[in-house]
């Protein structure tokens, strides 16, 4: 009889010994990091979509509601999240800036993933799965001299490098155009469009665009192909997952899904708008790591994406570092959630703004530094790519543009902007010089908060960049973009 019970008793107290070492060593972390997106996810409300692994996600674990990146384009956003420092504290506040010279990052100020490699963890930026392509392994950062920043592409690596740290950029949603450098021109599609099997969920009959766009057939079907560009994310989720479970590491891996940066949509990306701005964030913690303090389903706390650095060093238990601006969401002294979430939109490509913003739970506060640069600049790439910008030219200059369509084509930005979030989720009334007291309040605690955030994080975008940084920028992108017509002559 013992011999019978022998091998069922050591192989209960293998199972027990490796589930105790599991639990022993900090948890796996994953990032999925999706492109442009907002709460355009079923588990967030939208209806035209089916993103069921991604709500999954969200049932096992905490979804947040006001999450705001601190760019609206993803290379500053991503140089922000990659060192828990604003961009415009470490001087990658411009976009594509930095790649090709001597440029280090200030002092003490360090990518986040050699902090973690510091602490034993394995570092990759995940490509394939097998076969399966369900990342882009992008890094976008502003700065390049500071080292390897993973330790490997190789999904296959991971098991048995326990603890890691994982970050997988998904391809969509995105403009599928061919590498600059090819000399290729760029095609108007979104990533796996061309698949018999892309999701046709949306369609122009079914959808609702803004109001800030005119009620156009092109309009329609622009959003339909982002939306179903969203389900289509939602597959490579499930690839994903699925294999961390097949790998037995979903009971010891922290899942942390959230986007770069705001909707892939003409008034979205680039601009200081929710659109721009707001992300998904959903955090699922592991059976073997549940999370220091109990979590709600919903959190409604304001949340700058900065605060994912933090964060996700104190997952690995690492303390913050002194300085660092980004706070960990789960610490025990954190204190009080955050009142305001900073964001900054500064030189995109050849297009130079200079834009702040502060959002509290229910007011965003805009100041344009640079009033000339508005949704009707020029700006090469989103004039190629983005159907609906030269469809509002046409359409204005025909006199068929009226409302909040024809106030987004005006040739100057108001200097400040106030939108009730409560009550404008759109954001197309300005009340920055609305009279009324609750208004005026509102405006002057904002701008209050934006003018000490800018000294005390030394906002360094009032800071030029000299011509000879920007005219490169110029002529890249209008070999690879061109010049529309009405553009021409220097306009």
């Amino acid at each position: 009889m013992r011999c019978f019970f022998l091998p069922i008793f050591v192989a209960v107290l293998a199972v027990c010994c490796g589930s105790a070492a599991a639990a022993s060593r900090p948890p796996n972390i994953v990032w999925i990091v999706g492109e442009n997106l907002d709460h355009d996810l079923g588990c967030y409300g939208e209806k035209l979509v089916a993103t069921p692994n991604v709500d999954g996600l969200a049932a096992a674990g905490t979804r947040y509601m006001r999450v705001f990146s601190t760019s609206p384009v993803c290379a500053p956003s991503r140089s922000a999240m990659m060192t828990g420092m604003y961009q415009t504290s470490t001087d990658t506040h411009h976009m594509r800036s930095h790649r090709d010279d001597d440029f280090r990052l200030p002092v003490g100020v360090r990518p986040m993933t050699h902090r973690l490699k510091e602490a034993g963890y394995f570092t990759a930026n995940i490509k394939t799965i097998g076969t399966e392509v369900v990342g882009t392994g992008k890094l976008d950062l502003n700065f390049v001299n500071e080292g390897p920043i993973y330790d490997s592409d190789d999904w296959s690596q991971l098991k048995r490098k326990q603890p890691f740290f994982a970050q997988i950029n998904m391809p969509e949603a995105e403009y599928d155009i061919y590498d600059r450098k090819s000399g290729e021109k760029p095609r108007v599609k979104w990533v796996g469009e061309e698949d018999p099997s892309f999701p046709q969920i949306a369609t122009e009959a079914n959808v609702t665009p803004p109001p800030y766009y005119p009620d156009h057939p092109v309009v329609r079907q622009e959003w339909a192909r982002y939306l179903n560009s969203v389900s289509q994310m939602d597959r490579h989720i499930g690839v994903i997952l699925q294999q961390l479970e097949k790998d037995g590491l979903t009971d010891d891996t922290i899942v942390i899904f959230f986007a770069d940066n705001g909707r892939l949509e003409a008034r979205g990306i680039h601009w200081c708008y929710d659109s721009g701005l707001r992300v998904p964030m959903i955090i699922r913690w592991p059976k073997n790591h549940p999370p220091p303090m109990a979590q709600p389903a919903i959190d409604e706390q304001v949340v700058s994406l900065l605060d994912i650095t933090a964060t996700t060093l104190g997952m690995a238990g690492i303390e913050r570092p002194d300085g660092m601006k980004s706070r960990d969401l789960f610490a025990q002294e954190r204190g009080p959630a955050r009142t305001y979430a900073f964001s900054a939109r500064d030189r995109i490509d050849e297009t130079t703004a200079r834009i702040r913003t502060v959002r509290d739970a229910r007011y965003r506060y805009i100041r344009n530094y640079a009033p000339h640069a508005t949704y009707a600049s020029l700006n090469r790439y989103k004039e190629k790519c983005f159907l609906i910008i030269p469809l509002m030219r046409q359409l204005q200059k025909d006199g068929k543009l009226s409302g909040p369509p024809l106030d987004l084509m005006r040739d100057r930005a108001p200097d400040e902007e106030l939108y009730d979030l409560d009550t404008d989720p759109h954001e197309i009334h300005n009340l920055a010089t609305s009279a009324a007291p609750t208004h005026q309040a509102a405006l002057s605690r904002l701008r209050a908060a934006l003018d000490t955030w800018i000294v005390e994080t030394n906002d360094r975008g009032h800071i030029p960049e000299p011509p000879e940084i920007v005219v490169p920028f110029v002529k890249e992108m209008d070999a690879w973009f061109g010049t529309p017509e009405w553009a021409r002559g220097g306009k």
